[in-house]
């Protein structure tokens, strides 16, 4: 298909052929869409003609979308416990590694939970210690059942409040197997759950945040997907499990290879459906809302199509010329599909009709051009 532009060469020459060749049978002005032109016009330029041919095609279906990312791939991580925010060097758009350190925290009650956790571990101990020995006493008939029930009933109360304890610490990336009287500390640390990279940044230095508090949105790079836009005319075409070629803007050079994953059910008021497609690799040129190109190739199947050389364009329009005679020219507005190997499918019926190929494109220009006079 041909992009519009300018042959000011043939256009003066029409022009000019016109005024000087005024006993010259002129164009019909029945309707904007037929064109004649005068034998000395016609040498000023190639013309050939081809029609309408039954052609094995692989179709590339050209798509557009943009770069998501799955619920669970994108977080917004808090503070089990309240704290003030004692550092933290993240901005929006810093990559991290799993493990690394997102913020500090300091608070007296990381203090007093740990100070709770090694008390009750201590008490435990002695419980245990009684437990076992009212154990024993009882089944010698050595103590009162009353006696031995009490020593249970603060023996597993106490291992209730150590796992709770333990549990808490937890949260707050405290590990309590190496928690000891010698490594008590009022921080506590956020630790990245994945690699990935900072999506936004909530909170500052010296701020006191609430358990309730958003400080960092993270993105996992891991799963990105693809989310492609899939009009009516083409959605037959598409299938789970159909790999593609997606690339940006941007860095077209880059191509990234994908399966199809997810086919929508709904159709959207433009007449289009959402389809997922999984990435095989990504890289941290990819970010959530970019947009992206996709390109589908559709099996070959046998279709009737011209040369994509007979198809020009015109304000958003596609046409053809159809050859009337030597000198006559109709200008036929056509619908078009697919294009492969150098030819485009037809949806028009243009069984037997003459189409012009090499030439269509100054056709346009000096009907055009008639059109303006």
């Amino acid at each position: 298909m041909k992009n519009i532009g300018f042959i000011f060469a043939f256009i003066l020459l029409w022009s000019c052929g016109n005024q000087e060749n005024t006993t010259e049978e002129v164009v019909s002005t029945t309707t904007d869409n037929l064109l004649h032109l005068t034998d000395e016009q016609l040498k000023s330029f190639a013309l050939t003609s081809t029609t309408l041919q039954e052609k094995t095609m692989t179709k590339t279906l050209r798509l557009n979308g943009e770069i998501g990312v799955p619920p669970q791939h994108l977080v917004a991580v808090s503070s089990a416990l309240g704290g003030h925010i004692r550092s933290t060097k993240l901005l929006a758009g810093m990559s991290f590694k799993k493990g690394e350190i997102l913020a500090t925290m300091e608070d007296n009650q990381f203090i007093q939970l740990q100070q709770d956790y090694l008390k009750v571990k201590a008490q435990l101990e002695n419980a245990e210690a009684e437990f076992q020995r009212q154990k024993e006493l009882n089944e010698n008939k050595a103590s009162s059942d009353k006696v031995y029930l009490q020593a249970k009933a603060d023996y597993e109360t106490l291992r209730i409040s150590k796992k709770s304890l333990e549990q808490k610490l937890r949260l707050i990336a405290i590990n309590p197997n190496q928690l000891s009287v010698a490594n008590i500390s009022e921080k506590a640390f956020i630790y990245a759950p994945f690699d990935g990279y900072v999506s936004q940044v909530f909170i500052k230095v010296g701020q006191y945040v609430s358990p309730s508090e958003v400080l960092f949105e993270l993105v996992n790079l891991n799963d990105l997907y693809l989310k492609l836009k899939v009009f009516e005319r083409d959605f037959e075409q598409i299938e789970l499990g159909q790999t593609l070629v997606a690339y940006s803007n941007g860095f077209p050079e880059k191509k990234y290879q994908g399966e199809i994953i997810q086919i929508g059910k709904t159709f959207s008021n433009d007449r289009a459906v959402e389809v997922y497609a999984r990435l095989e690799e990504t890289d941290r040129k990819l970010i959530p809302k970019m947009y992206m190109n996709a390109e589908i190739v559709i099996p070959a199947t046998k279709t009737m199509a011209i040369p994509e050389e007979s198809v020009v364009s015109f304000e958003g329009q596609t046409f053809v010329f159809e050859i009337l005679d030597q000198n006559n020219f109709k200008m036929i507005e056509v619908q078009t599909k697919n294009a492969g190997d150098g030819w485009i499918e037809i949806e028009n019926e243009l069984k037997d009709k003459k189409i012009a190929q090499e030439g269509a494109y100054t056709l346009l220009m000096a009907l055009k051009n008639q059109g303006e006079e």
